[in-house]
């Protein structure tokens, strides 16, 4: 089976893998006990830095999830620093088995970025929204459909937010745009100004670049690769 690695996690996978290689190599030679170890972290690297090929729904009404994980808020908030107004957030915890490759989750334009040193608090924690170190990404939509934030926050193992877009450029639904690497959590930002319906709960795995978790029009979309 063919597994797609991501670009963002080159520097990671030569550093801890070729040592993990060479483990595995020495192991088997001289000490065929200790080799589980080794091939654990290997795997875990492998399986933390995948980037499989996803099918995203296209359409001008649909907000898409941008990040693997389980809804943790569907709340009211005031977005200050791209939006300045009223807005509903929802937010996403990713867990260490989840890909963590984020994508956009609307076609427009990148208009704002902004990032914030901060802690590394866990990212369930509600105080990390405010805390922890974080990348802002303003989007403007294509069509006058409106603007949205998407905010990548590291969390407590999380040490380094990949944001690889730059201010002017266009980005496609379900495109890459970073990552956030071991552990995190990301968050959308709909102003209040836009008739925007959430369709996830609390609770719910959503899927980076498919799940739908919103609706801005009540339009239906098409799928393509």
């Amino acid at each position: 089976m063919r597994i797609t690695l991501t670009k963002y996690g080159i520097r990671e996978l030569l550093l801890f893998g070729i040592p993990c290689i060479v483990g595995i190599y020495f192991s088997i030679i001289f000490f065929p006990w200790i080799m589980p170890v080794p091939v654990f972290f290997l795997l875990f690297l492998l399986n933390f830095f995948r980037d499989p090929e996803r099918k995203t729904p296209l359409g001008k009404e649909l907000i898409i999830a941008p990040a693997d994980g389980v809804v943790t808020h569907i709340v009211p908030v005031f977005e200050e620093n791209y939006l300045k107004c009223d807005s509903i957030k929802i937010s996403i915890f990713m867990s260490v088995v989840n890909v963590h490759v984020n994508r956009m989750p609307a076609r427009g334009t990148v208009e704002f970025i902004k990032h914030t040193p901060g802690k590394f608090l866990d990212a369930r924690d509600d105080e990390c929204f405010s805390s922890n170190e974080s990348n802002l990404v303003g989007l403007s939509l294509a069509e006058n459909m409106g603007k949205i934030t998407i905010k990548q926050i590291a969390g407590r193992i999380a040490k380094r937010i990949v944001c690889a877009c730059k201010i002017g450029e266009s980005l496609q639904q379900g495109e890459r745009f970073g990552m956030i690497k071991f552990g995190s959590r990301v968050e959308v930002f709909v102003p209040k100004t836009i008739r925007f319906e959430p369709t996830v709960t609390v609770g719910e795995k959503v899927t980076a670049g498919k799940t739908i978790i919103g609706k801005i029009h009540g339009n239906e979309a098409t799928a393509t690769e």
